[in-house]
């Protein structure tokens, strides 16, 4: 006669254990567990992108972009309404830089780390920087013809590179495409060279309605990516109240 006691055959001995009072039911654990696994949002895929460092660094983009653009905005506006008052601040900053320049280039040429046939190219370009920019607060008048003749050689110099490296390499991606900026790029030096006044002013009114242009496309931006964010906050949200309701077990 076999006792009520006796384990059947093919069960696990483990599972009629007299369960003790300070050990948890595997049913309470197991239920705790799936409880906590549903705390947060997105916890199962182990990423959290609404909170913390994550979304800060979301808010902080479109603040970013959006002051950006109002900065860009009002500089165009300014741009365009005092373009005098603009060339003559440019041409200022532009005369400060080449003083800063010279010096650099000057204090370069008696370093002691400078090779001695690159000594007299450092100490000729700092002094002709430190003249230029003298001349430059000589006048409104010379500072624009020298801004414009340093904008113009400069856009002179990277055409004709441009157009040379994009004419001499066949394998190079958009060739066609370099060879027409290129020339462009040079033809606009040459037409900065030859009329800087008036082109000058073009370029400053060219240069206004870029910024405005540019200034509000980064404000659309910044409002479409804040729009985003709280959409993809909201979302985040109603999935985590939907995970941390509790699920009612059958009734067996």
């Amino acid at each position: 006669m076999s006792s009520s006691s006796e384990i059947p055959s093919g069960a696990d001995p483990r599972d009629n254990r007299p369960q003790g009072a300070g050990e948890p039911s595997r049913a309470g654990a197991a239920q705790g567990t799936g409880t906590a696994a549903g705390t947060g949002p997105l916890e199962g895929h182990g990423i959290d992108p609404y909170g913390g460092a994550l979304g800060a660094l979301a808010n902080a983009t479109w603040q970013v972009l959006l002051t950006a653009g109002v900065a860009a905005v009002a500089l165009g506006v300014f741009v365009l309404v005092w373009p005098g008052a603009t060339l003559f601040v440019v041409g200022v900053l532009f005369g400060i830089y080449l003083l800063i320049s010279g010096v650099f280039q000057l204090t370069a040429a008696f370093g002691h780390h400078v090779p001695g046939h690159l000594r007299a190219l450092h100490f000729v370009s700092g002094a002709l920087f430190l003249l230029l920019g003298l001349i430059c607060f000589r006048g409104a008048a010379e500072t624009i013809l020298l801004l414009a003749l340093w904008i113009g050689f400069g856009w002179l110099l990277r055409g004709v590179m441009l157009t040379t490296v994009a004419i001499s390499s066949p394998a190079l991606p958009a060739r066609g495409w370099q060879v027409f900026l290129g020339v462009i790029t040079a033809i606009a030096g040459v037409v900065l060279i030859v009329s800087p006044f008036r082109s000058i002013a073009a370029l400053t009114l060219v240069a206004g309605i870029w910024l405005i242009v540019l200034g509000l496309i980064e404000i659309v931006h910044a409002i479409q990516l804040r729009s985003r964010i709280r959409k993809l906050g909201s979302g985040a949200a109603a999935a985590n109240g939907t995970r941390g309701r509790p699920h009612p077990h059958p009734q067996t």
